[in-house]
């Protein structure tokens, strides 16, 4: 199980490639999980590497476009330079695109999932937890 370390005590801010929109998380981000299913290899080009916030501490500052992806979520982002920011399950957190935060953020990876459908052309060798597809126990521990 991908063990739950300790939030950031800081608050984060992050955007777009080309600054159409910016965001502010007001609450202790969730330690960031690599994700190898092939919707995020897709949009990403490779794994999706993200943190998840409540909904309610996620401000917004632009006009984020929305794919429904799949039956059960939808990806925000930019429609101007298609920068991917965040993946919207329905629940009360929403995930942000690590990428997108402003440096430095204080988060450290905690894991990865959906390895069996990761990409053949890397393998995974930092040690941390792996799982296969939608194995809910990755994530018990993390808030």
């Amino acid at each position: 199980m991908i063990s739950a370390t300790p939030l950031s005590s800081a608050s984060g801010a992050g955007g777009c490639l080309c600054g159409a929109i910016r965001y502010r998380v007001t609450s202790p981000l969730r330690p960031v999980v690599a994700c190898h299913c092939r919707q995020c290899q897709i949009t990403s080009g490779n794994h999706v590497a993200a943190t998840s916030a409540p909904r309610e501490a996620v401000e917004v500052d632009g006009d984020v476009q929305w794919f429904q992806s799949s039956i059960e979520a939808r990806r925000g982002f930019c429609a101007t330079c298609g920068s991917n920011l965040f993946w919207d399950g329905g629940g009360d957190r929403i995930s942000v695109m690590a990428g997108t935060l402003d440096q430095p953020t204080g988060l450290r990876l905690a894991g990865h999932i959906y390895c069996d459908t990761r990409g053949d052309w890397f393998e995974l060798t930092d040690g941390l937890p792996q799982y296969s597809g939608s194995d809910d126990r990755a994530l018990v521990d993390l808030p």
